[in-house]
């Protein structure tokens, strides 16, 4: 007879609202980089540079506030770490909508990523507490490019500003601070003294685990994300990509992300996460090594589509496996923000990478940085499996009836 599964709860609407759209809000400023630099630019007169600067400034902050508050976003507290991230979000980017003067805009841009980190920290720690960390992950990120590629097409035609673009960002924050409450909470297992005991061990190399996958989430997205910030300039310095070939290019490997994700959502927790790791680190790996010897357009163009569709998948993954380490959320709260320092800086080492060593040395570099992350991370997705497979005996175990969640 099988076990059911009391730690994790099953999706519902209002959980799926809250966890999903709190996410979507704390990858905002990420996603929506294009069209804040030019509202920036426009409305204030900034150069590209200086534009640049403050959404660095906003994107650290979000990574700050979001590893910062992850300890508080562990259980019941996860609500009202979601609510003052929320209302600081809302009232600091509904400041920047107004663009009442450029140091209170610049303020209000930077404190506004400090409050979508929070909400950011509640939804990456409420997403380990649904069942199917795999299928949870792939959702958020089916719904993430979903509502992105509406918005990024929407806001253009309404018109680039401050009031549009930064608007809709307060917008929205007001509107999820009304779904703060659906955040699902991890119910607490009981288990008997000998059991407890017997895991004690494990649950200390289970937070070695979760530190050490944190730690190459990290180093990972630097790479990963210096081949997006490079895809341009190499697609033309190498192949002779014109501006318009690179929209193409980038708006199909956006499909190829929906691809990843759906495919993610079908097969769920049927193959593990070790090795689709083990297979997606390596093709990753390999595809950024062809985007960077390549000198065909035609051969760039097909590469860089099926890098973002593995890259996508493998993303997915490592929340996944953060989120299947702990139910309460302990690694899965402070992913996304570990991966926005990553992020933050990969345009300064891609940048680096190719001004020292030309397009084909950093080719190699971020190659080989995915292959010698292939051991340490399946052996962590493997762990991952076994620490579900022990909340199922736990749960068994215990003795008394699990707490009830919202």
């Amino acid at each position: 007879m099988s076990v059911v599964d009391t730690t994790r709860l099953p999706l519902t609407t209002r959980r799926a609202v809250s966890t999903f759209g709190m996410s979507v809000l704390g990858l905002l400023t990420a996603n929506l980089l294009p069209l804040m630099l030019i509202a920036l630019e426009e409305s204030l007169g900034m150069s590209v540079a200086e534009a640049g600067g403050v959404l660095t400034g906003s994107l650290l902050a979000t990574a700050v506030a979001c590893t910062a508050s992850t300890r508080w976003a562990e259980g019941t507290r996860r609500t009202r770490v979601a609510q003052i991230g929320l209302i600081v979000s809302a009232a600091a980017f509904a400041v920047a909508a107004l663009n009442i003067g450029a140091v209170a805009t610049v303020a209000a841009v930077i404190l506004g990523g400090a409050g979508v980190g929070g909400a950011l920290a509640a939804s990456g720690a409420a997403l380990a507490a649904l069942r199917n960390p795999n299928r949870m992950s792939a959702v958020n990120g089916l719904v993430n490019r979903a509502i992105v590629t509406v918005v990024l097409a929407a806001i253009p035609l309404i018109g680039i500003t401050t009031g549009s673009v930064f608007g809709f960002v307060a917008a929205l924050s007001l509107a999820l601070l009304l779904a703060a409450t659906w955040l699902p909470q991890a119910p607490v297992v009981s288990a008997p003294a000998e059991v407890a005991t017997a895991a004690a061990p494990q649950s200390r190399a289970v937070t070695l685990a979760g530190v050490a996958l944190l730690a190459m989430f990290a180093v990972w997205a630097i790479s990963e994300d210096s081949v997006w910030a490079l895809a341009g300039t190499m697609g033309a310095d190498q192949t002779g990509l014109t501006d318009a070939g690179l929209g193409v290019v980038l708006s199909v490997s956006s499909a190829g992300g929906f691809v990843a994700a759906l495919a993610l959502i079908f097969v769920g927790d049927k193959l593990g996460r070790a090795a689709p790791l083990a297979i997606l680190l390596t093709a990753g790996g390999a595809l950024k090594l062809a985007a960077a010897l390549t000198d065909d357009p035609t051969v760039y163009t097909i590469v860089l589509i099926a890098w973002n569709t593995v890259y996508l998948a493998a993303f997915l993954l490592f929340i996944a496996t953060a989120a299947a380490l702990d139910a309460n959320g302990r690694f899965s709260g402070p992913s996304i923000g570990v991966y926005l320092f990553g992020s933050a800086f990969s345009p300064l080492v891609g940048g680096w990478l190719a001004q020292s060593v030309g397009y084909v040395g950093f080719g190699w570099a971020i190659a080989i940085t995915s292959w010698v992350l292939i051991v340490p991370v399946v052996a962590i997705a493997a762990l991952s499996t076994r620490v579900q497979r022990r909340e199922r005996v736990l749960a068994a175990a215990s003795a008394s009836t699990p707490e009830v969640a919202r």
